[in-house]
């Protein structure tokens, strides 16, 4: 199965060298880079959330296996979608599966469906990989769609089969949770919600993250994929997070009435 791009030419330039050139815009050769278990990233078109992705990126030692989980914005037949075998492709080259940690990951939960249609149009993992691709030529990853149908008791076991596939796996992993903040509310509105959020993050806390996103009605597309990453990386012996960076789409378009917010973290 190759996998082609769904939103290259559209969330980022369809084009090789034009996209490498945008993203070393976008990212910091001589930033400090730490050890990671987990990295959570934005997924809009590169030019609002690129530069909050390109500081996680820049901010991580990157190992040679990712774990991408992100939602489904089209609605999928399967609480979690899973792709075991397979190349992904992007205008910097191709990205193989990782089909023993994926088989790995199943066994451990029934819950997990292997569904390529699911990921075919989906564009919220696919946007992180150019990312990884401009500072590593060779790696591969375990992709996996969530529905928005999900429950935090699906998410708590779905997380644990993650951290123990990993763990089974025995070499570096880094889970990648692919998310959005609030949706389409002012700037004050978004950094108010959204700080909400992030403080569950930052406290590596999937319970009051889940529970805060519903309470408060924060528009973050990603949250269950976000929830199910922390329940891993705990699992994987996680003890700090950090933001690195967060801004709105308003930085780019100056328009601060309707926003889009991003938010970059670092857990390890």
């Amino acid at each position: 199965m190759r996998r082609k791009p769904a939103v290259a030419g559209y969330f980022y330039p369809g084009r090789r060298e034009e996209l490498a050139e945008m993203i070393t815009r976008m990212t910091d050769l001589e930033m400090k880079r730490e050890k990671a278990i987990c990295a959570i990233s934005p997924h809009a078109g590169f030019v609002y959330s690129g530069p909050v992705a390109g500081a996680v990126f820049s901010s991580v030692i990157l190992p040679d296996t990712f774990v991408i989980l992100g939602p489904s914005h089209r609605g999928i037949s399967s609480q979690l979608a899973i792709m075991k075998e397979g190349v992904w492709e992007t205008p910097l080259g191709n990205v193989p599966i990782e089909s023993q940690l994926a088989t790995r990951i199943m066994e451990n939960s029934p819950l997990i469906v292997e569904d390529e249609r699911a990921h075919s149009e989906e564009h919220s993992l696919e946007v992180q990989l150019p990312f990884i691709q401009f500072f590593k030529k060779e790696f591969s990853i375990v992709p996996i769609c969530l529905s928005y149908d999900v429950s935090y008791e699906e998410l708590e076991e779905f997380g644990k089969a993650v951290s123990q596939g990993i763990q089974d796996f025995e070499k570096e992993v880094l889970i990648v949770a692919s998310t959005d903040m609030s949706h389409y509310v002012s700037q004050k509105t978004a950094e108010k919600k959204d700080f909400l959020a992030i403080d569950r993050m930052l406290k590596l806390d999937p319970k009051g993250l889940y529970d805060t996103v519903q309470k408060e009605e924060i528009s973050m597309c990603g949250f269950q994929p976000t929830t199910a990453a922390l329940i891993a990386s705990k699992e994987l012996g996680a003890k700090k997070a950090e933001l690195i960076k967060y801004q709105t789409s308003g930085d780019t378009s100056g328009d601060y009435a309707q926003v889009v917010g991003y938010a970059g973290l670092r857990i390890s």
